[in-house]
């Protein structure tokens, strides 16, 4: 049993809940870990694949501190993160300090200052923004229109990655959208979390706006105000972490707050609060990008183009009644499908009429008003409706229109069984809709009173549970087991490691005139609150209670 647990026990009893959190947290320790006492977690703390993983966490700084503390036997101040790494005089334990030894010198940082980009670099960090921007709100449309599938990796599937644009920056943009807090992992799907749905309401000053500041808030404390040049060297002795950086750098140049490349990183005027606590300002970079319209030119070959950059507001409901063409940012295209799709998210053929006679420049053409006019007249002759025992009704007023949809292949998943003048599923009634509307069906959903309601497609990702108290349970039981006989429980513990080992123990005996007595024992078995051990000055066998027993130690052949 390692001499070092039974002070890191006592450490660890008078550390604060908080403090326990995180040090469990940095160290990988599993919730739901078989320690009883913080015996336990001392001796479990101080393995080295334990105390590899707490080296891991320690900043640049952090980690030159603890190797000239550990090579001087000095101490050294490290807050928080010095417990479990250091003893009660701040001095580096043994354990530690082999590891640390052991290790190549740290590397030099210049800790300069951040360079400043040049008009050059600046307007090219300007357009890049612009495009990463759009990309990532193209990224997240599609996800609100159906979650996107991923690998168990978490990477976008190879179909998501066949049909969405910006095919060789589909990860870094998801990266993007989940450091940011835009999407997240649902069972191998990437979902919208609430704040998506604002982001993607937003301007593109607010929209960069948010993704530079939700970029920044997640960069580790080690980077929090260095160069870009020397993420990579922030934490030295985590093996991941220069993978990391790298990863955290080109996101950091996709959204245009850093510029350059090729091992030089300067900083647009735009992007230094990445580097400080302040508020991003996006007023610089504006300037360098096209301003946002609001009006379009509507086609007689049903066709719509913008001027511009179309306000996200507009575009964003534009999208939901055309076929956007993501290599033309500023196309968009009529069909009776994305009329329908309208229809089924809840428009009505006025409210798009209406909508298109406000942003329109050139009116609405009368092909347009016909094709609009025609799907509106076609939906709903499919009418889907949930019923209240988890069956969905699919009716219609043609019945070739049910015969179609019984036959017809691509509504297999859904399940459609014909029962007299309708079809009944138990598919959910909005997946049902958007089903049929894929399909090209003139499908409307309604509710038990026979209303139009819209069919929401998206599926909303809930907010993470907090995991501030998954530790909760664990430190619960660690401190319920430290009472005022943990003196006790420790000697019992070193003597069942001591009888296991077949050690020989100098023991500190009590005796009955007050006085103390030193033997040196070969631990042989402890049981009934005794331990039995071979004398070996007197070369004789002896029982000794333990409650009489003062302190052990281990002598070392």
């Amino acid at each position: 049993m390692s001499t070092h647990a039974r002070p890191l026990a006592d450490r660890l009893a008078a550390a604060s809940d908080a403090q326990l959190e995180r040090m469990l947290r940095e160290r990988g320790v599993r919730p739901d870990a078989g320690w009883t006492d913080f015996f336990d977690a001392a001796e479990a703390l101080l393995e080295p694949a334990s105390i590899e993983r707490a080296l891991a966490a320690l900043t640049l700084v952090e980690a030159r501190a603890v190797r000239a503390a550990a090579i001087a036997e000095a101490p050294v101040e490290l807050g928080d993160a010095g417990m479990g790494l250091l003893d009660q005089d701040g001095r580096v334990l043994p354990p530690v300090r082999a590891l640390v030894e052991a290790r190549d010198e740290l590397p030099d940082a210049d800790g300069a200052e951040p360079a400043r980009a040049s008009a050059d670099d600046s307007a090219r960090a300007a357009e890049r923004a612009f495009a990463t921007v759009g990309g990532l709100a193209e990224l997240l449309l599609a996800a609100r229109s159906a979650p996107l599938s991923l690998v168990a990796t978490g990477a976008l599937s190879a179909t998501e990655k066949r049909r969405l644009p910006h095919g060789g920056e589909l990860d870094e943009l998801r990266d993007l959208a989940e450091l940011t807090g835009l999407a997240r992992r649902v069972d191998r799907e990437l979902r919208l979390t609430a704040d998506a749905e604002d982001w993607l309401d937003a301007s593109f000053p607010d929209r960069w706006t948010m993704v530079a500041t939700g970029l920044r808030d997640a960069l580790p404390p080690g980077v929090a105000q260095d160069a870009a040049a020397d993420w990579p060297l922030a934490y030295p002795w985590d093996p991941h972490w220069p993978g990391r950086a790298e990863r955290l750098r080109t996101l950091a140049w996709r959204i245009g707050v850093l510029a350059g490349g090729d091992g030089v990183w300067p900083v647009p005027e735009w992007g230094l609060p990445l580097h400080t606590a302040e508020r991003f300002d996006s007023a610089a970079l504006q300037a360098l990008l096209p301003s946002e319209v609001d009006r379009i030119f509507l086609q007689n070959d049903l066709s719509a183009i913008a001027p511009g950059p179309l306000h996200p507001l507009l575009d964003n409901r534009l999208r939901a009644m055309t076929e956007h063409d993501a290599a033309q940012a500023s196309s968009y295209r009529f069909t009776a499908e994305s009329v329908a799709r309208a229809l089924v998210e809840g428009d009505t053929a006025e409210g798009i009429l209406s909508f298109l006679s406000d942003i329109s420049l050139t009116g609405v053409p009368q092909p347009l008003e016909y094709l609009v006019g025609q799907t509106a007249a076609r939906h709903g002759l499919v009418r889907v409706r949930p019923n209240s025992d988890g069956v969905t009704t699919v009716t219609s007023g043609d019945p070739h229109l049910l015969d179609a949809m019984a036959i017809d292949r691509n509504l297999r998943p859904l399940g459609l069984i014909r029962e007299g003048d309708r079809l009944i599923t138990r598919v959910g009634a909005e997946a049902v809709a958007w089903a049929l509307a894929d399909a090209r069906y003139p499908a409307t959903l309604i509710d038990a009173s026979g209303r139009s309601v819209a069919a929401g497609r998206a599926r909303i990702a809930v907010d993470a549970p907090a995991d501030d108290g998954r530790y909760a349970a664990l430190i619960a039981r660690l401190r319920a087991s430290h009472g005022p006989d943990a003196d006790a429980a420790w000697l019992d513990r070193e003597l069942e490691a001591a009888v296991r080992a077949k050690a020989v123990l100098l023991v500190e005996v009590a005796m009955p005139d007050g006085s103390l007595r030193e033997l040196a024992l070969e631990a042989a078995g402890l049981g009934g609150g005794r331990l039995r051990g071979r004398d070996r000055a007197a070369d004789v066998e002896r029982t000794l209670p333990v409650r009489s027993i003062v302190s052990v130690r281990v002598v070392q052949d």
